[in-house]
């Protein structure tokens, strides 16, 4: 089995390009974010997608945000958002960051965490509170032994996901708080798949801008948790480097998961 993530920067300027990974990869699963469209437009890409045979759903409000949980298999028990009431307004149903399904007995969440902009800002401390709802979320699921979390968590966990740290001291990303809340993820039983990976410079993201790309001037930050039981299932971890080239390339690489 195939499961992919990619945060496309807008599925409407991005959708030959999904077309195009569904296509030659033909993932069994794959997850978006900042799809960047609302609900009264999803039925467009939910057709287009069909003609592939997949099955999709998405979680949108507008230009901003906006996840999805595309598969060839039956989606079943979804659930748009946090479960529950939020403790905060800010975090609530109408954010999209956040859609989970059923697929084959496993437990899929698309999530986009949001960016953060600056350490110790408001936008700062909604990362860190979301992350913290994400948790209990996960938490309240934990029966659910195949879960697996995939998306732009917008923090590069070690100093090596990045191109070089000293270009990220005191910046979002990179920060404490930020990786703690991450390693408090991690604590309830999930495992970094691409954390896995001995060597360095896997990265999935690189700024459109002074030829990163081309440079390797990038991070990871799009991962792939998953509770110990689907680890051990893991046959092989990929970022698709060329879909980051080509014409429109979001500035994210898609990132497989092969069980």
């Amino acid at each position: 089995m195939k499961i992919a993530t990619w945060n496309v920067n807008s599925l409407r300027a991005r959708i030959e390009r999904v077309q195009e990974f569904l296509e030659i990869k033909e993932p069994d699963i794959l997850c978006l974010q900042e799809t960047k469209i609302s609900s009264d437009i999803d039925q467009d890409f939910i057709d287009i997608i069909q003609t592939y045979g997949y099955k999709a759903n998405f979680h949108g409000n507008g230009q901003w945000n906006g996840v999805a949980i595309i598969s060839k298999n039956e989606q079943t028990n979804v659930i748009k958002g946090f479960s529950g009431d939020p403790k905060n307004p800010g975090v609530d149903r109408n954010d999209c960051r956040l859609i989970r399904a059923t697929i084959d007995n496993f437990r899929i969440y698309s999530v986009y965490v949001p960016n953060g902009r600056e350490v110790d800002s408001d936008h700062y401390v909604f990362k860190l509170y979301w992350l913290d709802r994400l948790k209990a979320d996960l938490e309240s699921e934990a029966g659910a032994q195949q879960q697996i979390v995939l998306g732009d968590f917008n923090i590069a966990p070690r100093d090596s996901d990045v191109f070089d740290i000293s270009a990220f001291r005191g910046m979002t990303h990179v920060s404490q708080k930020e990786r703690d809340a991450l390693a408090a993820i991690e604590a309830c039983g999930f495992v970094d798949l691409g954390g896995i990976w001995e060597s360095n410079g896997s990265f999935t993201w690189w700024d459109y801008r002074q030829g990163a790309f081309h440079k390797n001037h990038g991070m990871r930050i799009d991962l792939c948790l998953s509770t110990s039981v689907v680890a051990k299932l893991m046959g092989a971890v990929s970022v698709e480097r060329d879909f980051r080239k080509g014409s429109k390339p979001s500035d994210h690489a898609p990132v497989m998961i092969e069980f």
